[in-house]
């Protein structure tokens, strides 16, 4: 996943300050809309250097470019999307590419307030960690996901052929783009950055838990209290099982690892006894 540092980074602060404005006062159903008009907004931008570019020159004023905007998107998209898309053309950005960036955070991020409204946003932290579980376990189908050989309507209807009436809606709705706006990463990259961006709307870490046997409800809960009181944030708890740990934990957040597994002490040992 990319971190936006510098400008960029105080720039999507700003519009996920706006976001959050705007979707505090829409229904579930008008911020459905909203988070797809944004990633209207992003399949354009993603394909269009020129129209990255234009939206972030700074010596193009900015009665230019809502005009632009409105040009291009007023029939298609709400006029929420326009303005949220016309904050963002009006802050700085170290680079073109990371106008797109934000707007792919905040189409998430959107999407991931439906799922608050309707109750469903641990399932739909959940439901993308397992998705990325079966990913790992079944490498055809990543390969096929990853393919650009496939069309990306033959690539939903594989995974609504797999996932549907499985998944929560916002969740499927998150992995139909996971599927067909990759925006030069491979599936597993894109699904990351999904989760991470999912998370932020509670402003939490996901932290990748990985275990020798499966965790109970109250080791779990004592983890995710232990890890917040740590980082100082609230934590959300991905749990893998995976018996070549031997025993012990690995945990995983953002750069940082954690690992207290028996697998890992015995390479340390062996390292030791080498050295």
């Amino acid at each position: 996943m990319k971190i936006l540092g510098g400008t960029s980074r105080v720039s999507v602060l700003a519009l996920r300050k706006a976001l959050e404005e705007k979707v505090n006062n829409l229904s579930a159903n008008d911020a459905a809309q909203f988070s797809n008009d944004l990633f209207t907004i992003l399949t354009v931008l993603s394909s269009s250097v020129g129209m990255r570019r234009a939206l972030t020159d700074n010596a193009r004023d900015a009665a230019a470019k809502s005009e632009l905007i409105s040009n291009l998107f007023a029939k298609n998209i709400s006029a929420n999307a326009q303005a949220i898309l016309a904050t963002a053309a009006s802050l700085r950005w170290s680079n073109p590419s990371e106008l797109a960036d934000a707007i792919e955070q905040l189409a998430v991020e959107a999407e991931s307030f439906v799922a608050d409204k309707n109750n469903e946003l641990d399932l739909v932290e959940d439901q993308l960690f397992n998705f990325a579980q079966l990913l790992t376990a079944n490498p055809e189908l990543r390969q096929a996901f990853n393919t650009a050989a496939d069309s990306d309507a033959g690539k939903v209807a594989l995974l609504e052929s797999i996932v549907k009436g499985k998944y929560a809606s916002s969740t499927l709705n998150l992995l139909r783009r996971v599927v067909v706006l990759r925006r030069g990463r491979n599936i597993d990259a894109t699904l990351a950055a999904y989760s991470h961006y999912v998370a932020a709307r509670r402003n939490r870490i996901v932290a990748h838990v990985k275990t020798a046997t499966p965790l109970s409800a109250a080791q779990q809960q004592n983890l995710i209290t232990a890890l917040g009181k740590a980082i100082g944030k609230s934590v959300h708890i991905n749990v893998e099982v995976d018996p070549k740990v031997l025993g012990g934990l690995s945990i995983r957040y953002g750069d940082e690892i954690i690992d207290g597994t028996v697998i890992n002490r015995l390479a340390e040992a062996s390292r030791a006894l080498v050295g």
